[in-house]
């Protein structure tokens, strides 16, 4: 897949959207900025970010998705796998579900995603040397360059979502002390349930990270 790095943009996010969405993208491509002066966080709320942290997007197509993978937690795989990469050079980093990325009880960053034609487009933001109020820092200092190029390399190994899943049953139990925000409501996850392909029972409510 290429990689493509670029000075500044708007939001990484809504620009590789388009492009598939029109086909000016029309292949698995990776693109990340070194600032981004209008990106998009969680529920639609902007996420300004500057020089320094992570703002990455990529986009591959269905067929090179892993088969057993259920597109509503593409989300929570990828995450993972992010989350596994920075795990193994030293970081606490953990993930809150769905999509969510915290060291200790501040979030420092997070993913989100969408189907665009035969695509996922997927976007990912960390903070990594600067941070909005009440948000945190990753813990370790990584070379974005490098970290980009291995997580790409990672995410076309295609590793099975029954391997992901697995271990991602056993970090869940962290996301119970939190909550989350689904319908315009603010539910604890304490009494949630986790299924197997990723998304949880909560509110008498079978709910999905569509995002």
């Amino acid at each position: 897949m290429e990689i493509i790095c670029i000075e500044s943009i708007a939001s990484t996010h809504l620009y590789m959207c388009e492009a598939v969405r029109n086909a000016t993208i029309n292949k698995n491509l990776a693109l990340y900025a070194l600032e981004q002066t209008g990106g998009i966080g969680s529920r639609e709320n902007e996420w300004h970010s500057t020089k320094g942290n992570l703002h990455l997007n990529f986009c591959l197509s269905l067929e090179d998705l892993p088969q057993d993978l259920p597109l509503s937690s593409v989300s929570i795989y990828f995450s993972f796998i992010l989350k596994e990469l920075l795990s193994e050079q030293g970081s606490k980093i953990w993930l809150k579900w769905p999509n969510d990325l915290y060291i200790a009880d501040k979030k420092i960053g997070g993913m989100m995603s969408a189907r665009i034609r035969d695509f996922i487009v997927v976007g990912v933001g960390i903070n990594i040397k600067t941070a909005p109020a009440g948000a945190g820092l990753l813990d370790i200092d990584i070379d974005l360059k490098d970290f980009v190029e291995l997580f790409i390399k990672e995410i076309q190994k295609k590793i099975l979502w029954k391997q992901i899943f697995s271990k991602y049953v056993i970090e869940f139990e962290k996301s119970k002390a939190f909550s989350v925000h689904h319908e315009g409501k603010k539910l604890p996850l304490k009494e949630a349930l986790l299924y197997e392909d990723g998304s949880i029972l909560l509110d008498n409510k079978r709910i999905y990270s569509l995002r």
